[in-house]
């Protein structure tokens, strides 16, 4: 398997300004068939949704778009125990990380004797949240947003995630939904589902707030929407990466980079380093651990490390950081002697995992801290999902 090696001092300006747009051209290239769809369910609705449901997921065109109860009681009984009492954990730890995020009520201060102003703070009236499924099962993606949702007091929660050829959402996102008081589930997927959370059908009632990561179609479904539906942070196609000098273990690094590649073919994947022998021994171990994967993650990963992925080579760990910083990666891992130093001086970035003992899987998952964060480098300016998302502020002012 190939595996990218850049020396980015020796990059042409192209070159570079290619991987740090990463997949922004494969959106753009998605544009006009999204449009396409999206206009059509506007016109369409629900006939629409289920041609589609029936085209791109296999299910029989008369698949009930909204999930019935069936559906729900059904995946409570298919999901073990052992899965339950780890979706319980992580979804009790998202609780306590943004349980105490955002202010409620009034409040005020005096401007000036006779003036007085202030803000209220309240929930958005409802919120929907996508969940794709074509490369796994991402209830993570659920409860990383509607956890949330609720804690701020949204009235009314949605979801939407694409059906399998039998009709059914995924029997652990389902479960999810429960667990986090999920008002609505819908069984449509891509562009669609955003379209029908905008425009409203006869079965999908419009929202005023969609939120959720997905493919190159469903981020050009968010830039498409963006005036008629708030999209909240965007939330394209995964990426990740490790800064690191000369003192972790290539094994590990090399894991995980295949855990974050595994997540499609449209991934970005970056290990930064100056070591050139840490370079030279992850890329042999990727390409032989990668080998080793089955179908269809290996696939993933053969087009991960051969497009958007791969390792870059600087000359000094000051210049990596400063790489990093222009990135904006949506996720980082610092695995440096001293990675709390190394926070310090990082600026740009979704989230930052510091050292060794914890893997993007387990950051990503259970620790708490919201995993749905902004990519394509806008982590810039944006930042990820919060109790905040599902605010509102009104100024409020009086004059004796």
């Amino acid at each position: 398997m190939t595996v990218n090696m850049y020396h980015w001092a020796l990059l042409d300006e192209e070159r570079k300004l290619a991987l740090l747009n990463r997949s922004e051209k494969d959106i753009q290239d998605a544009i006009e068939e999204a449009a396409s769809i999206i206009h059509d369910v506007k016109i369409h609705g629900d006939a629409v949704l289920r041609y589609l449901n029936s085209r791109f997921c296999g299910s029989h065109p008369e698949t009930p778009i909204r999930v019935p109860d069936s559906h729900f009681q059904k995946a409570e009984k298919i999901i073990s125990k052992d899965v339950k009492d780890a979706l319980k954990y992580a979804v009790e730890n998202v609780r306590r990380f943004h349980q105490d995020q955002s202010p409620d009520g009034m409040v005020w201060k005096d401007i000036r004797p006779g003036i007085m102003a202030g803000e209220r703070t309240s929930p958005i009236d409802s919120a929907a949240f996508y969940v794709p499924r074509a490369r796994g099962s991402f209830p993570s993606m659920l409860y990383m947003m509607a956890v949330p949702a609720k804690i701020a007091g949204v009235r009314r929660i949605a979801m939407a995630s694409p059906p399998d050829e039998s009709g059914h959402v995924d029997a652990a996102c389902l479960y999810t939904a429960r667990l986090c008081g999920v008002d609505e589930v819908y069984a449509m997927g891509g562009a669609q589902a955003w379209a029908a959370f905008a425009y409203g059908t006869e079965s999908v009632q419009k929202v005023d707030k969609c939120m959720g990561p997905g493919s190159k179609y469903v981020a050009a479904a968010r830039k498409i929407l963006a005036d008629t539906l708030d999209c909240g942070l965007p939330a394209g196609p995964s990426e990740s990466i490790i800064l690191a000098d000369e003192t972790p273990p290539a094994a590990d690094i090399a894991r995980n980079l295949l855990v974050e590649a595994e997540h499609g073919a449209d991934s970005s994947a970056l290990l930064i380093t100056h070591s050139q022998k840490l370079a030279e021994e992850v890329g042999m171990l990727v390409s032989r651990l990668g080998e080793e994967l089955p179908q269809p993650r290996r696939g993933f990963v053969e087009a991960v490390f051969s497009n958007y992925g791969g390792i870059i080579l600087t000359e000094s760990l000051a210049e990596g950081i400063d790489l990093v910083n222009r990135f904006a990666t949506e996720h980082l891992q610092i695995r440096t002697a001293d990675p709390f130093a190394v926070l310090g001086k990082i600026s740009n970035a979704g989230e930052i995992i510091l050292g060794g003992n914890c893997p993007f899987s387990a950051a990503n998952y259970a620790t708490g801290a919201n995993a749905v964060l902004p990519t394509g480098g806008r982590a810039r300016t944006w930042s990820g999902v919060s109790v905040a998302d599902f605010k509102k502020r009104s100024s409020v002012i009086y004059l004796s």
